[in-house]
């Protein structure tokens, strides 16, 4: 199902399906948990998702994935003769191999809600229940603001892990320039 994002909302964004906010929730390592522990975020989990049934769950790199540079590198040394430059080569490879290593656990987790036909009172309080539906279970949560939602957009859409300075609309930095030169 495809939804067109029309503008930034106060509370999340505006698709031609409705407003979506999204809820960032740090995630536990669960690999330091006991069985038990892991059995118990599992039901405070489903608690959630029982107080919040329209409850979307959203997980994604927190940054970058360096595949497709890696893939060209590679290919790149297949076709490098020089040897100053093919070690210039594995070593950038090795670079991001580390990169890719240091970031391989950093994943975000997010709740999405979405909301139809609602005034900003309701969206208020909306919001607001659904902070703490997820908080009341010991999930460590956030409401994503323009900022975060625009560097998860930025890296999903492959654009570049500085989303947070990209404008609000496509071009709109050039029609601003446009404007003063006039």
């Amino acid at each position: 199902m495809r939804s067109d994002i029309r503008f930034f909302s106060r509370y999340g964004i505006e698709t031609d399906k409705g407003e979506l906010v999204f809820f960032l929730v740090s995630p536990t390592n669960i690999s330091v948990l006991s069985p038990a522990n892991i059995e118990n975020k599992i039901r405070h989990l489903m608690m959630v998702l029982s107080a919040v049934p329209d409850i979307e769950i959203v997980c994604t790199d927190s940054s970058e994935c360096f595949d497709s540079n890696k893939t060209y590198l590679h290919d790149r040394l297949d076709d490098e003769k020089n040897p100053n430059v093919r070690r210039l080569i594995e070593r950038d490879i090795e670079s991001l191999d580390s990169m890719g290593t240091e970031m391989a656990a950093a994943r975000q987790f997010m709740f999405v809600i979405r909301e139809k036909n609602q005034n900003e009172k309701q969206m208020f309080d909306i919001t607001n229940s659904v902070t703490k539906a997820i908080s009341d279970q010991g999930f460590e949560v956030t409401r994503m603001m323009r900022k975060d939602i625009k560097r998860i957009l930025a890296i999903y859409f492959e654009a570049t892990v500085f989303g947070e300075h990209m404008p609000d609309i496509d071009g709109e930095q050039y029609i601003d320039r446009s404007t003063e030169e006039e």
